[in-house]
């Protein structure tokens, strides 16, 4: 049987897309909520809540880079989703016991999820270099829808049992999601690759500053991701104009990955979707900074995150595909998702520190040089590509 993949793939690879972004579309809003009605301090949940994301930067790189020693990406995500679902299972038998067993189970929990997207990543990025006519952007248009509509179901679950069904919930998404790469991924997509990984190849450093570039410009949401609906209704937003505000961001994203495949000028560009995204950001914080005095800037500056978010995601996917050598592919999927996940967590501590000393306009000011570093990255990997040919594709 032919290995190559067919049209049908780009659409079982955007359903698999769909069911892993459902549960972090759920998790990411509603879990903090269920820790807060355990009766859990402040403190206690903000430590908790970092956790996954310390475990994720220690766990991630190692864990996709059995990839290139020949385990095949569907094993690993569907023993990822099993995890999933076992630890959120048990969350509620450990909150019993303490919260030391609860902070035990959610380091396996965060281990168990560490290589879910950069292995579907690496899978999807492997069928659009095998068949050009898939689009990596309109497959990855999935994850967007997943974790819009997971959001508003687990908004409606809330409101009818409580926080209290959160993890039960988030228990069945994982397993729906383990079913799905068992019964949506082909058994045979990587293991040509991974019998001829050696494990040494190394990443060229054109690739290295494109991944380090993609990391600063994610970072830089930092600020907004974590005091950007408090700053906003401190501005005089109802809730319903904040919430307003987040779903113009979500519906944007989803526009620009629909339409980005269709651009030529985007199409396997990943240095001018990188400088794309880089530039968007600094129009964003810079307009957050504005927004002090004009919070109807808010809004019309969300749709900016098709860029932010949309056009960065598109170009470090590009980057891997187009720069990382066989045999390396796989460490190359996790070391970007590492390294994003470290500058992520670094630039909310630092936002954090920013927003109690001078406010929303201190913590947004502060990710405009951490864009500005990814646009500078950015040129600098171009630069280093046009020196050095690039990896066999």
């Amino acid at each position: 049987m032919s290995s190559l993949p067919s049209s049908r793939d780009g659409l079982r690879l955007a359903l698999l897309y769909a069911a892993v972004f459902a549960g972090i579309g759920v998790a990411m809003p509603f879990l903090p909520l269920w820790l807060a009605g355990l009766g859990l301090g402040p403190e206690l949940i903000g430590a908790l809540v970092a956790l996954p994301i310390l475990v994720r930067i220690g766990a991630t790189a190692p864990l996709v880079s059995l990839i290139d020693r020949g385990v095949a990406p569907r094993t690993l995500m569907v023993a990822g989703s099993l995890g999933l679902a076992a630890t959120y299972a048990l969350m509620p038998g450990a909150a019993s016991l303490g919260w030391p067993f609860l902070a035990g189970t959610i380091v396996l929990n965060a281990i168990a999820g560490a290589s879910l997207v950069p292995c579907l990543d690496y899978q999807s990025l492997a069928a659009v270099r095998r068949r050009p006519g898939l689009d990596y952007a309109r497959i990855r248009l999935g994850g967007s829808l997943g974790f819009l509509v997971a959001s508003l179901l687990g908004g409606w679950l809330l409101g009818r049992v409580g926080t209290g069904g959160i993890p039960g919930f988030l228990a069945g998404l994982e397993l729906a999601s383990a079913c799905g790469a068992a019964l949506l991924l082909r058994r045979e997509a990587a293991s040509a690759p991974a019998r001829r990984a050696s494990g040494r190849a190394r990443l060229p450093a054109a690739l290295w500053l494109a991944i380090a570039a993609g990391a600063a410009i994610q970072a830089s949401h930092a600020a907004v991701y974590a005091f950007g609906s408090i700053h906003w209704t401190s501005l005089g937003l109802s809730p319903a104009e904040t919430g307003l505000a987040w779903g113009v961001g979500v519906v944007a994203e989803i526009g620009f990955f629909a339409m980005a495949g269709r651009i030529d000028w985007l199409r396997d560009a990943p240095f001018r979707l990188l400088g794309l995204g880089a530039a968007a950001a600094l129009l964003r914080w810079a307009g957050l900074l504005a927004a002090a005095g004009l919070p109807a800037l808010v809004l019309p500056l969300q749709a900016l995150h098709g860029l932010t978010f949309g056009a960065t995601q598109l170009g470090a996917m590009a980057a891997l595909s187009r720069l990382a050598p066989e045999g390396a592919r796989g460490a190359a999927q996790g070391t970007y998702a590492a390294c994003a996940s470290l500058a992520s967590a670094s630039a909310t501590l630092a936002s954090g520190a920013a927003y109690r000393a001078g406010g929303g306009p201190l913590a947004f000011g502060l990710m405009l040089p951490v864009a500005g570093l990814g646009l500078a990255l950015t040129v600098a990997a171009a630069r280093a590509s046009r020196q050095a040919p690039a990896a066999r594709r």
